[in-house]
């Protein structure tokens, strides 16, 4: 038994769990839907398969004198991740939410199979290069920002020149309607307004509610 080599191999194990745990760390500290464990469950079974993949059948190659290809345990980690990654996406009011974390993850295991493939340097470095682009890129500066759909329900009395009122002051504060739907209440003289408004990063929740309830008409906002 080499003792040496089961040394090395277990180094890597370890290795590759400490920058999944460094990525998921970026991540729970943003409150994301993967966090810690995530992504150091998924580097280590990454550098795990890594491993098997390059070491588990010398013993078959040497005896059948088969040539054996690692790279196919490598190929099916790529893919197999992307199911992982799908689970962290999904639609909130008309959002679509956990791209990053999903990208994160599937970057996670590339981490993992190069330790795991003993490329330590690759694996350092895009552990540090994944930290530093999250916390660069997610800092809220202007150069940065770009709009955001935010949909936003409004309960309103049925006066003729509500919806246009409301459209006026959204607009005059640089929030366009995207798209917007009326349901008129014949029983109690309301109407219940549904939008979806272009909204730029730098305008909060509170300030669209302050916005719109500024109309004497305006019953409800909800954001």
């Amino acid at each position: 038994m080499d003792y040496k080599m089961i040394l090395e191999q277990l180094s890597r194990l370890l290795i590759a769990s400490f920058c999944g745990i460094l990525v998921g760390w970026e991540r729970k500290s943003r409150m994301k839907e993967a966090g810690i464990r995530t992504h150091f469950i998924v580097a280590l079974g990454a550098a795990l398969m890594m491993i098997i993949s390059k070491y588990g059948f010398q013993d078959s190659e040497a005896f059948l004198k088969v040539p054996i290809d690692p790279t196919r345990i490598a190929a099916q980690i790529v893919s197999g991740v992307g199911f992982l990654g799908a689970g962290a996406i999904f639609m909130q009011k008309n959002t679509i939410r956990g791209l990053t974390t999903a990208a994160g993850i599937w970057v996670t295991a590339g981490i993992g199979m190069a330790i795991g493939a003993g490329i330590y340097s690759v694996g350092f470095a895009a552990t540090i290069i994944i930290i530093i682009g999250q916390t660069v890129l997610h800092a809220d500066y202007k150069w940065l920002s770009s709009p955001k759909a935010v949909q936003v329900n409004v309960t309103a009395t049925n006066q003729e020149k509500v919806v246009k009122d409301i459209n006026d002051r959204l607009k005059s504060n640089g929030i366009a309607i995207l798209k917007i739907k009326i349901v008129k209440r014949h029983e109690d003289e309301l109407i219940d307004l549904k939008m979806i408004l272009k909204v730029n990063s730098s305008i909060t929740p509170i300030d669209i509610v302050d916005i719109i309830e500024s109309d004497k008409n305006i019953r409800s906002v909800e954001v």
